[in-house]
């Protein structure tokens, strides 16, 4: 299947990085390579782009849209940031752009087996290598399925979810999405049923234990952050609460001065912001974008500038 992925937030994201002719910038999710391309068409000829993706068939995507530009391609996770940039002899970043999330490449190619309108085996690594959702299903047990689709999902009936897996999976392993898709809808109320797909939840649950998503990119905007030279910035598109919630919660952390007590005087923790936020709301598709691609209806984009 030919890699197609739709690029959210094109503009806005790459316009936050304030990008100038000459620095270091790094998308750490190439993807199909849309914000890579914008990126590099920006930095002139002595500018350098490094591409992340941990997803093989993205890393030939974007090498093929990238022609005639000289970014250095990395097939790592981002969260190895800090240990892959003194490899290449780059100490410092003018800037970073994430979008997180599965790919519409990847959600649309079946055989992926991230996707619940198909009928595949179950997979769900980005990566192509590890553990996959398979291996989740069938091996984890009831109660640490119930949490992760819990947490990870934010799925009220994960318990009811867990059980029915517990179950089916004791006369056969359960190898494909469809499978898996007819437990779960036999195990929420008929109601929830007839109002939506109920399935999206716990596939959300599993991809994200399968990827390690939520801890990779707390470790990543972490290191990132201190790669940043002063004025540098870090963009982030985010598609669910809980790694917005995440990016939110760092990039107040960053921007927040001092915690004494309102009643202190002076202050004497001596604690000064770290970063400025550029997008005091996230940013969100306008009508256009959400006309011509309905899955950004849920991107955030937050922007923040490191101080000195």
């Amino acid at each position: 299947m030919e890699f197609s992925h739709t690029t959210v937030l094109l503009m806005p994201a790459v316009d936050g990085l304030n990008i100038h002719e000459g620095g270091i910038y790094a998308d750490c999710t190439t993807g199909g390579g849309g914000h890579s391309l914008e990126i590099a068409k920006r930095l002139g000829g002595s500018g350098k782009l490094i591409c992340f993706d941990r997803d093989g068939e993205a890393i030939a995507a974007a090498k093929k849209r990238l022609e005639g530009y000289s970014p250095v391609f990395v097939q790592r996770n981002f969260s190895e940031i800090k240990d892959v940039l003194p490899e290449l002899g780059i100490d410092k970043l003018d800037g970073a752009i994430m979008d997180l999330g599965v790919s519409s490449h990847q959600l649309d190619d079946p055989e992926r087996g991230f996707s619940f309108h198909n009928d595949a085996p179950l997979d769900m690594r980005m990566s192509g290598e590890g553990m996959s959702a398979y291996d989740v299903v069938n091996d984890y047990p009831e109660d640490k399925l119930s949490e992760i689709i819990f947490e990870y999902g934010e799925e009220k009936f994960a318990r009811g979810i867990a059980r029915g897996i517990a179950m089916a999976r004791e006369s056969a392993p359960i190898r494909t999405t469809g499978e898996l898709a007819e437990i779960i809808k036999r195990n929420v109320p008929l109601k929830v049923r007839k109002e939506k797909n109920p399935c999206r939840k716990t596939f959300q649950a599993i991809r994200i234990e399968v990827n390690g998503e939520l801890d990779a990119l707390t470790t990543a905007l972490d290191d990132i952050f201190e790669l940043l030279v002063t004025g540098g910035r870090l963009s982030v598109i985010t598609f669910h609460s809980l790694e917005d919630r995440i990016v939110k919660q760092k990039f107040r952390a960053l921007c927040e001065g001092c915690t004494c007590p309102k009643e202190f005087p002076v202050c004497v923790c001596g604690k000064k912001p770290r970063a400025v936020q550029i997008t005091k709301k996230p940013i969100t598709a306008d009508e256009a974008e959400l006309a011509e691609n309905p899955r950004s209806r849920s991107a955030k984009l937050r922007i923040i500038e490191k101080l000195p």
